[in-house]
C-alpha cells in the first residue's frame, strides 16, 4: 500500500511517484525533460533531490498549475479555491487592504536556515482580528501552510513576483 502525501512545492518528485505512481506518465507529459525518471539510477537520484518547485522552475512552467494538475490528478483539494495568486496588477480579494496588514514576516532567512516558521504564524494568525492581515514573505508558494490557515478561516491573497518571491496576505 503506498503512501498518501499532500502535494505541495517541496514535495520531493521521488516521494511523490512513490506515493502516486501514476503520476510519472501526467509527470512527463508536463515536463518532457523528466523521461529520464525512467533510468532507475537518475530516478534514485536526482528525484530523492528535486522538489516541484525547481521541476517547475526548470521546465519553466507556472508553478501553482503543475500542483494544480498533480493535485486533480489524486482528488486533493486545489488550494486556490481558498485564495488566489497572480500579480500586483490582479485584483485582490475584497478583504484585502495594505493599510491593515498588522504584521509582516519574511520567512526566507529562517527556512535558508531549515527553520520552520508554521508555528510562529499559527500563532500570529490565532490573535488577528478579522480585519487585520498577515503579510508572509517566501520563496515558494506554501500550499499546505495555506490549507492550515484555510482550515481556521482566514482566506489568502498571493502575488509571485518572481520564480522565488512570493508574497502571501492572510486575512478573515
Amino acid at each position: 500500500m503506498t503512501k498518501e502525501i499532500t502535494i505541495s512545492p517541496r514535495t520531493k518528485v521521488l516521494e511523490l511517484l512513490e506515493a502516486y505512481p501514476e503520476l510519472e506518465a501526467k509527470l512527463i507529459e508536463e515536463i518532457p525533460a523528466f523521461d529520464k525518471l525512467k533510468n532507475p539510477l537518475l530516478r534514485k537520484t536526482i528525484a530523492r533531490m528535486t522538489t516541484l518547485q525547481h521541476a517547475a522552475m526548470v521546465a519553466n512552467i507556472p508553478l501553482e498549475r503543475l500542483i494544480r494538475i498533480l493535485r486533480e490528478e489524486t482528488g486533493q483539494e486545489i488550494v486556490l479555491e481558498y485564495g488566489r495568486i497572480g500579480t500586483e496588477e490582479d485584483k485582490a480579494p475584497p478583504w484585502f487592504n495594505p493599510n491593515h496588514i498588522r504584521r509582516t514576516l519574511d520567512a526566507r532567512p529562517m527556512l535558508e536556515q531549515g527553520e520552520h516558521p508554521v508555528g510562529e504564524i499559527m500563532a500570529a494568525l490565532s490573535q488577528f482580528q478579522s480585519d487585520e492581515i498577515f503579510h508572509l514573505i517566501v520563496s515558494f508558494y506554501p500550499a499546505p501552510l495555506i490549507e492550515k490557515a484555510a482550515s481556521l478561516g482566514f482566506g489568502h491573497y498571493s502575488v509571485q513576483e518572481g520564480p522565488e518571491l512570493f508574497h502571501i496576505y492572510f486575512g478573515k
